[in-house]
């Protein structure tokens, strides 16, 4: 059955090859970019989000199957925030109430493993805290510190948003509307933005240092866009709230097994208080 998907940052990258593979399987797909598509704006500003949320329900008729929200910048700059996080959250939250018409809504946000570098903490608070005011006030002062303290931005502005989109997912408003809630985290994709970097040797092993990628190594952006397209099909009904990696394995080098070690103390969730002795905890 054809759906109908909005699709952000579909002009190049991962989201035009997003948008290509859900058209091929026979969806309508609403674009937007702010250099070109079905609905042009900026997302980087309060007036553009306004416009892109308003262009994609009247593009859909105020209904819409699914969002990939997708558009992203990875530059040392306040705008990065900007779009990466304020943009996205906008973009979601302002199109909620048309997937809530769908009979099988799906919405899914574009982060990075990015995610798991260095932040500054806070500005991933101030995001968090929906205080864009402050969030960019402190971008601005990384960004005039120069690139090196201007890198922070990006990993920063994906940390907040994947801890938002798990602390949105199970809420009454989108796991209680029947909406599934998600991310992908992608490890280095090829595209021109990092054409230069893994074009010699010795950028490639620098790179390797930061972002593990034993499996397969770099990305193509069809590679993402399947994931994202099965996050937004009526296929995933019970995926909520997680940032998936699809890294090459980036997160599990660089992170190993811990992910559950916030569990290790907790106590067992049994209704039979003899069983406690018995049954381990975790």
């Amino acid at each position: 059955m054809s759906r109908t998907y909005a699709v952000t940052g579909s002009a190049s990258g991962i989201g035009q090859a997003t948008a290509a593979l859900l058209r091929r399987r026979g969806h309508r797909v609403i674009g937007v970019d702010v250099r070109s598509g079905d609905v042009v704006a900026d997302l980087s500003t309060p007036h553009g989000r306004e416009e892109a949320v308003e262009g994609v329900l009247d593009e859909a008729g105020g209904r819409l199957d699914g969002v990939v929200a997708n558009a992203g910048l990875a530059l040392p700059t306040a705008a990065t925030v900007a779009v990466n996080h304020f943009g996205t959250v906008a973009l979601l939250e302002g199109l909620r109430p048309a997937l809530v018409c769908s009979r099988a809504p799906r919405a899914v946000a574009t982060s990075s493993m990015a995610t798991l570098l260095p932040v500054h903490a806070p500005l991933v608070d101030a995001c968090l805290a929906g205080d864009e005011d402050l969030a960019l006030a402190i971008a601005v002062e990384l960004e005039a510190r120069g690139p090196e303290a201007g890198a922070v931005l990006y990993p920063s502005s994906k940390r907040a948003l994947s801890r938002w989109v798990r602390r949105e997912a199970p809420t009454p408003r989108w796991a209680g509307c029947g909406i599934p809630l998600n991310a992908v985290a992608p490890g280095i994709v090829r595209t021109p933005m990092v054409a230069d970097l893994i074009a010699t040797e010795q950028g490639r092993d620098a790179l390797a240092g930061v972002v593990p990628m034993p499996l397969h190594g770099y990305l193509e952006a069809e590679q993402v866009a399947a994931l994202l397209a099965w996050l937004v099909s009526e296929e995933n009904t019970h995926v909520c709230g997680q940032t998936v990696y699809v890294d090459g394995g980036c997160d599990v080098v660089l992170r190993g097994d811990d992910v559950w070690s916030w569990n290790d103390s907790a106590p067992v969730a049994v209704t039979d208080p003899a069983a406690r002795e018995t049954v381990p905890a975790g």
